[in-house]
């Protein structure tokens, strides 16, 4: 079977280096390694990634030794690494690559459904494992919790206990499955306001989110305060001259999405 590498495949390269016009000014681009020994496979999830900000492939590497030797060229922050490998089984390379001193990421992105390789994903910190096969929203759920995880790590300064537990706390809840919603909510409704309130240019209104998505004022403000609710967004006062100041909303990062569910389904 055909494979390439992040050292080898000229379009890999290019993507290390050229600029990525589409990479969000706000947010320093994520690095990332697709492995994985079927080409057409990785140039998919190559695709998928590249959809997502603030992520950009560095590099394709179709084996456990191409994964290493990439790793040490391109140091990306991020790997997705496929498990059944032609020379090592995907996990033996997690090792390798600390004992060499890399701290990247991993994200297992693997067919493998035994207990055993779970297991073994976990004890060796992977940030999240994917079973193949998958759609886009699956893979841009993981990479923007991932995101989210990583800026909130990086960011903290650690002065005491509650630093710690803060951190870890926000760890957790972003493995926690997704909440149920409210009786009357719609997962597609909720998917609409979601995906604008992602796409606004800072701040949005309920009334501004109803004009952009055709819903009501009084639903618009119901998923928004929702959203809040569960820590997807953030909300801050505008005040006016005369009246009640107006509640804006901004995305915090949280993930929902397709993870939503209504209330009483499993």
């Amino acid at each position: 079977m055909t494979a390439t590498s992040g050292t080898s495949d000229p379009t890999a390269a290019n993507a290390a280096t050229a600029p990525n016009t589409g990479t969000s000014r706000a947010a320093a681009p994520i690095g990332v390694l697709v492995v994985d020994d079927d080409f057409m496979v990785a140039r998919v999830h190559r695709a998928f990634v590249e959809r997502v900000e603030p992520f950009r492939v560095v590099g394709v590497a179709g084996t456990g030794e191409q994964a290493l030797a990439a790793v040490a060229e391109l140091r990306p922050d991020l790997v997705l690494l496929d498990l059944y490998l032609p020379d090592v089984f995907g996990l033996d390379v997690i090792p390798r690559l600390r004992a060499a001193g890399h701290d990247c990421d991993v994200m297992v992105i693997s067919a493998a459904r035994e207990a055993d390789a779970v297991r073994g994903a976990v004890r060796h910190g992977v940030v999240d494992y994917l079973l193949k096969p998958f759609e886009f929203e699956d893979l841009r759920v993981r990479l923007e919790r991932y995101a989210v995880q990583r800026g909130r790590l990086l960011g903290t300064v650690v002065h005491s206990q509650a630093d710690v537990d803060r951190v870890l706390a926000g760890a957790a809840a972003q493995a926690a499955p997704a909440p149920a919603l409210p009786k009357g909510m719609s997962v597609e409704t909720a998917g609409l306001v979601e995906r604008t309130l992602r796409g606004a240019d800072g701040t949005l209104s309920a009334s501004e989110c109803a004009a952009l998505t055709g819903i009501s004022r009084v639903s618009a403000r119901r998923y928004l305060e929702y959203f809040h609710t569960v820590g997807s967004a953030e909300v801050s006062l505008r005040y006016g001259v005369a009246g009640r100041p107006e509640r804006r909303y901004r995305f915090r990062g949280a993930v929902t999405g397709p993870a939503l569910r209504p209330a009483g389904r499993p």
